[in-house]
């Protein structure tokens, strides 16, 4: 990582209620980051990201969603209606911060971090990507929509990095 870019725990991340989110609550954790939308058809996905949670929580890992509004307007609602959402209709439990770019002008700092990190250095094509982050903050892997959170590639990466491998 070059030193020109900042740390993941040097940005700024607030939570979906409006409260900061401290890097003391992500450091030396395993991260999958996911951007999200309400109305995609990924969007069930949501139970699977909460399955990892629960699973892998107190191991080290934290699911973070990202809702998202860049993609076919399929998150049209603001955060209480996001969080609302999401805690009612898939039981949400992982932290989701406040809706943000991914990609474009007014991307924010977080995906152009993960983006510039990812060895794939590709924008964001569509709702629920995922970034997978090890407990240095590095940037370990970078999957498209179609991978469901269950995928065993994916589990099998979330595994590794909560290892230290």
């Amino acid at each position: 990582m070059s030193n020109l870019n900042p740390s993941l725990y040097e940005i700024p991340f607030q939570k979906i209620d409006g409260k900061p989110m401290p890097a003391t609550e992500i450091k030396n954790r395993v991260l999958l980051f996911v951007n999200t939308a309400s109305e995609c058809g990924f969007t069930p996905q949501y139970k699977g990201l909460e399955s990892l949670y629960e699973k892998y929580r107190e191991r080290g890992l934290t699911v973070i969603g990202v809702p998202c509004n860049q993609f076919g307007a399929q998150e049209p609602g603001d955060e209480s209606q996001i969080k609302s959402f999401c805690e009612m209709k898939f039981g949400v439990q992982f932290p989701m911060l406040k809706k943000s770019d991914v990609k474009g002008s007014n991307q924010s700092s977080l995906y152009k971090f993960l983006i510039q990190n990812s060895s794939m250095k590709e924008e964001i094509s569509w709702n629920f990507e995922k970034f997978l982050v090890g407990r240095n903050g590095e940037v370990l892997g970078h999957f498209k929509s179609k991978i469901e959170p269950e995928n065993p590639k994916l589990v099998a990466e979330i595994e590794s990095a909560l290892k230290g491998k």
